[in-house]
């Protein structure tokens, strides 16, 4: 195993966006990332008109979502020790290709009418599987195809097209197509654009090859990357803070907005892209404008604050009444979490050294999401027993009261109390882990 990575002189942020796109590989990975996240927005649409088509109830949504969430957690860490142990474009490969077939399978078995919830139970838990192995090898990449002072960029572009993708063109394509030609061909589209990801990532030369760990085996892979958590209470504590956060918030956003859109405000599919294309739109702003300023020196308290308001702007849809009171809180919510997600991205990129970057990235969402296929399996119940409303506001509320309580954790602001990034990712470095 080679040894951790020290960081040289401190360079200063670039404040230009469009910067790291110059570096042909990052160009060529943003690309197909692009088209394959425009799926996924359609998908969104496509599989929520799919589900309500077959049973016309929350919990058939929340059955698929954990389907589709399950194995992501479960496969996870798996994920990350694969994409530092072998080369992390062939992973990245097979999961599109994974992805790419759960997706075909899916989009025939629609079209010919013969689909039941089932096969999107069994797909959707495929789909998920190979999401669990591309998403830690993505975010491992990074660093490799661009330098450090631009890595605040590189991570502001990501989360400016996943919201333009998903929540904002995905979504309206999504309910075009589906009131057009149908949920299946909607979700045959969505696999197409995995073979172009695929291709994209094919054409990739020059990137530096993973430390596969030749003298160690997968468990002792996860026991280091363990012990080099436990050590941090800036990574464990958000990883832990996180998973509860999921765990109130995330199945109620995902599978109650849309009820509350279609059976509550009685609108259509297209109105539902319609407010996910607001979120996109917040998202985007927020991107643009850390992109272009950077992170405040206080960066663990600046990602601390955005998520906390994040979460109590969720709580806001339970309290609309009208398509823009939708619109507005999905704008906030989406805005506010995306500037937090990117000082996470960043500073764990920059504090984490690069043989343990895939690792704990899987980690990253293995702690985070963990709770997730809980979250909608119970999202059902709560909503029949409570309401949709009162279950949203109180998602919401509680999603932040525990987000804030984790920033005062004892060592939280340990990083930034450092002299900058470069300075706290020597203290990292030099930080024994605990045994």
């Amino acid at each position: 195993m080679p040894g951790p990575e020290v960081p040289g002189p401190e360079v200063p942020e670039s404040t230009n966006l469009l910067e790291p796109l110059r570096g042909r590989d990052f160009r060529i990975l943003w690309t197909g990332m692009t088209v394959s996240l425009i799926g996924d927005g359609v998908m969104l649409i496509a599989l929520a008109w799919q589900v309500f088509a077959l049973s016309n109830t929350p919990s058939a949504l929340a059955v698929v979502g954990v389907a589709v969430s399950a194995p992501h957690v479960l496969l996870a860490l798996f994920g990350g020790v694969a994409s530092d142990r072998f080369d992390r474009r062939r992973v990245m490969i097979g999961a599109d290709a994974v992805r790419c077939l759960a997706l075909v399978t899916l989009g025939a078995l629609s079209i010919a009418g013969t689909v039941q919830l089932w096969h999107l139970v069994v797909l959707g838990a495929l789909y998920g599987a190979g999401s669990a192995f591309f998403g830690p090898a993505f975010d491992a990449i990074i660093p490799d195809l661009v330098p450090t002072n631009l890595l605040t960029q590189a991570n502001s572009l990501d989360q400016f097209i996943r919201p333009v993708a998903t929540r904002l063109i995905g979504p309206m394509l999504g309910g075009f197509l589906v009131a057009a030609v149908g949920p299946g061909w909607a979700l045959t589209a969505n696999a197409a654009t995995f073979v172009v990801s695929i291709v994209c990532i094919r054409r990739m030369h020059g990137v530096p090859a993973a430390h596969p760990g030749d003298h160690t085996s997968p468990m002792e892979d996860l026991r280091e990357v363990y012990r080099f958590a436990r050590a941090r209470v800036w990574l464990w504590g958000t990883l832990l803070s996180s998973s509860i956060a999921c765990l109130l918030f995330l199945g109620p956003s995902e599978v109650l907005l849309p009820y509350l859109v279609k059976h509550d405000m009685h609108a259509s599919a297209s109105t539902l892209g319609i407010v996910f294309a607001f979120g996109g739109l917040g998202a985007v702003s927020a991107a643009v404008f850390v992109g272009r300023h950077g992170l405040p020196k206080r960066y663990v308290t600046f990602i601390y604050v955005v998520w906390t308001a994040s979460t109590l702007a969720l709580a806001c849809y339970g309290l609309a009444h009208f398509t823009w009171q939708l619109m507005a809180a999905c704008f906030a919510f989406n805005a506010l979490e995306t500037a937090g997600l990117i000082g996470w991205a960043t500073m764990r990129q920059r504090l984490v050294p690069r043989h343990l970057l895939g690792r704990v990235s899987s980690l990253d969402w293995f702690v985070a999401t963990g709770l997730t296929p809980i979250s909608f399996a119970l999202v059902g119940p709560l909503a029949a027993v409570f309401g949709t409303r009162v279950t949203l506001v109180a998602a919401g509320l509680l999603a932040s009261a525990v987000t804030a309580a984790a920033y005062f954790l004892p060592g939280m602001r340990a990083p930034e109390q450092r002299d900058g990034y470069e300075s706290a990712a020597r203290a990292e470095e030099m930080a024994p882990a605990a045994n």
